[in-house]
């Protein structure tokens, strides 16, 4: 629960500044829109960043990948036409991810160092691929696409009420489970409450009109498939299991290699996703675009809670840790705090959740 509670707090803390300062109230619907888009590509690449790590691998080229993907795209829109262009670049992320699976897998190699070299090596290509320069769109037609692809705007409004009145119903009666079994409560129903109350009070606080574009759609879109599928199927089971210990999975039946090349697949393709989605924001993509992106994603990731050693991880709290970080990014700015001090306060923060999170499943390991 307690990147939930961090979340709060900080905006909560942030919320006091503006107002006592005199400053933009931090919580108009305008300033919240606005730090949940600009959050939407590092989530989207951080559920799917759970996904692997929950499998007990790593990947430490998303943000490359992602930077090739947005490169293939602009460099071929103009000559293919823009979905051409998006299928060419999602088949070039995919490939690059089954490659880091098979590395890992077939080869034996931790899977730091080869996406460690992955990284390195795609950023190079990056370069080739661009020469060095940026590239832009000059059709049109294509950057009209692009523009209705990446920045058109949907009014959620009645789609938040309904998710806050599930979320609010099925909190609340787990919550009642619990407490009619004698059990204790499960952080799970108290942070689906949270979430529900929450996603209320913004549909409130909008006035009957919540607007937002189109990438936090699709964010909510992929986070709540992966939510499902790890949640109620058999295949987010088989996940769980893979990750927690390989060994028992494999001789339960479970296809290990299977499952850990799919995360690494779905892992570059989430990430060759988002990179058509910056190249689409910007029409034009930088060699330099992206970098240290994947230090953000693994860090959203972290705050979730998600284990580095596998077996455990939430993309709803993944979530939660993205949006603290880009809630922090945007008090930053409002409060006029330079570049280093964000920076610096953010490597603690991410310190900090990391040994608060390591202390207390040892604190529960020495329990049992």
């Amino acid at each position: 629960m307690g990147v939930y509670y961090a979340l709060l707090l900080l905006i909560f803390v942030l919320t006091m500044i503006t107002t006592y300062l005199g400053q933009e109230n931090y919580l108009s619907i305008q300033n919240l829109t606005n730090v949940i888009y600009q959050s939407s590509l590092t989530s989207i690449m951080a559920v799917a960043m759970t996904v692997i790590l929950i499998t007990g691998n790593f990947d430490l080229s998303v943000a490359s990948v992602a930077a090739l993907a947005a490169a293939v795209l602009v460099g071929n829109a103009d000559a293919m036409g823009f979905w051409p262009a998006v299928a060419l670049a999602m088949t070039v992320a995919m490939a690059l991810g089954l490659l880091n699976g098979s590395i890992v897998q077939f080869v034996g190699i931790n899977a730091f160092i080869v996406t460690l070299g992955t990284m390195t090596a795609v950023r190079g290509l990056v370069l080739i691929y661009t020469d060095g320069r940026s590239l832009s769109v000059k059709d049109p037609g294509v950057i009209a696409q692009m523009k209705a692809f990446e920045s058109g705007k949907n009014d959620v409004f009645l789609l938040v009420v309904a998710a806050g009145i599930v979320c609010l119903a099925l909190g609340i009666g787990s919550v009642i489970k619990s407490r009619s079994s004698g059990k204790s409560l499960r952080p799970a129903a108290v942070g689906t409450v949270i979430g529900g109350v929450i996603l209320l009070l913004l549909a409130l606080a909008s006035g009957g009109e919540l607007v937002v574009r189109t990438p936090v759609v699709y964010m909510g879109i992929f986070t709540a498939v992966v939510w499902f599928v790890l949640s109620f199927t058999m295949v987010g089971r088989r996940i769980y299991a893979v990750g927690g210990n390989s060994e028992a999975a494999r001789l339960s039946g479970i296809n290990v290699l299977r499952y850990k090349l799919m995360a690494f697949v779905l892992c570059s393709g989430a990430a060759g996703f988002a990179g058509v989605l910056f190249a689409s924001r910007l029409r034009s993509i930088n060699p330099a675009g992206l970098t240290g992106a994947e230090l953000t994603v693994i860090a959203a990731a972290i705050l979730g809670g998600t284990s580095l050693f596998g077996g455990a991880g939430s993309v709803i709290k993944t979530l939660a840790g993205a949006l603290l970080l880009f809630s922090l990014t945007n008090g930053f700015n409002i409060l006029n705090l330079g570049a280093n001090w964000q920076g610096l306060i953010e490597g603690i923060v991410v310190v900090v959740a990391a040994a608060i999170y390591t202390v207390g499943n040892q604190g529960r390991a020495k329990g049992h």
